[in-house]
């Protein structure tokens, strides 16, 4: 695979946002749905992919609204991305993402997003939802569709 931004995917401690996981399910976005079918697996592979409870979350809620995925076909899809080191926030977590939410004016959710990136030593987080090459909190954001 080809570098994204300047960096090779799995070759860094890489944080996956939901909108990555859910392209995986969308078959109206063929284009999309491969490149994070790909990304997926590579991060799996190398062992760099990193998720948080939050995307977990969204993810389920999404793919069996969005797309009417079967939820307990979507909860295996869960168990499968929970392979990947998994963030579980704290309060010290949420506060932080408060102040960047605050101190950044991005939603809450993102910047709770980027927290928990940073905490787990990502540098890049993979992102269709946030600014393309910003850097917040030390991680850079990464459109893999760029």
């Amino acid at each position: 695979m080809a570098t994204l931004a300047g960096f090779t995917p799995g070759d860094t401690r890489t944080f996956l946002d939901t909108n990555i996981l859910v392209y995986g399910d969308d078959r109206g976005e063929p284009e999309k749905r491969e490149r994070c079918l790909e990304l997926i697996e590579m991060l799996r592979r190398k062992h760099t992919g990193v998720v948080s409870i939050q995307v977990l979350q969204e993810y389920f809620v999404t793919a069996t609204r969005k797309f009417a995925l079967d939820a307990a076909v979507a909860k295996s899809k869960v168990e499968v991305f929970a392979r990947f080191h998994v963030v579980e926030p704290g309060v010290a977590d949420v506060l932080a993402a408060i102040d960047l939410h605050r101190l950044m004016r991005i939603s809450y959710w993102d910047a709770l997003i980027v927290r928990c990136a940073r905490q787990a030593g990502c540098r890049v987080l993979l992102s269709e939802d946030m600014q393309h090459g910003q850097t917040l909190d030390g991680v850079r954001i990464v459109n893999p569709f760029v």
